[in-house]
């Protein structure tokens, strides 16, 4: 997209993972798709780009899954998350904004760690929790990090560090 000139980040699994990276690039969890957090009036933009390079746009969901033409599997392809609207009604929060990323040593865009953090645990299901622990192991969740989580979130985070396994003293907060 920077070719292009249309702000995404990564954001979901792969954000975590890149995060995680960060810290311990052994401990990455792979994941099959990709999560791409993009403002809506640039999916049609997006859509112009990813065609010549043999995506197709399938709307499985709104907003839609961008997936390789030869082999059209939803699970593998590219999802949108929509910048700054809830992914799901019941959300607490909506998706970070756009600018809310930095550049990663590989060159990508990804979204920051707390609107990530606060992205998992808006979204709270089983594998936002295991990409959770996955940050905590690598020391990314503190205290610190933890005290600017929203209120409304933090028992959630707390519930997650107190449920996983440790192999060192887990952090106060």
């Amino acid at each position: 997209m920077d070719g292009a000139g249309i702000p995404d980040a990564v954001i979901e699994g792969n954000a975590a993972a890149t995060w995680v990276a960060t810290r311990d690039a052994v401990a990455v969890r792979a994941t099959k798709d990709l999560d791409v957090l993009l403002r809506r009036n640039d999916i049609e933009r997006v859509e112009g780009v990813l065609a010549p390079l043999g995506f197709i746009s399938a709307d499985v969901k709104a907003p839609p899954v961008f997936m390789e033409a030869s082999d059209p599997l939803p699970n593998q392809g590219i999802h949108v998350i929509v910048s700054n609207e809830k992914v799901r009604a019941h959300s607490h929060f909506a998706a970070p904004d756009v600018q809310a990323a930095l550049r990663s040593r590989s060159g990508d865009m990804v979204v920051e760690l707390l609107p990530l953090v606060i992205m998992k645990l808006n979204a709270f299901r089983r594998h936002d929790q295991v990409y959770l622990e996955d940050l905590f192991r690598v020391g990314l969740i503190d205290a610190k990090l933890a005290a600017q989580v929203p209120s409304v979130l933090l028992g959630r985070l707390r519930h997650v560090r107190d449920t996983m396994e440790w192999f060192t003293e887990p952090p106060k907060f």
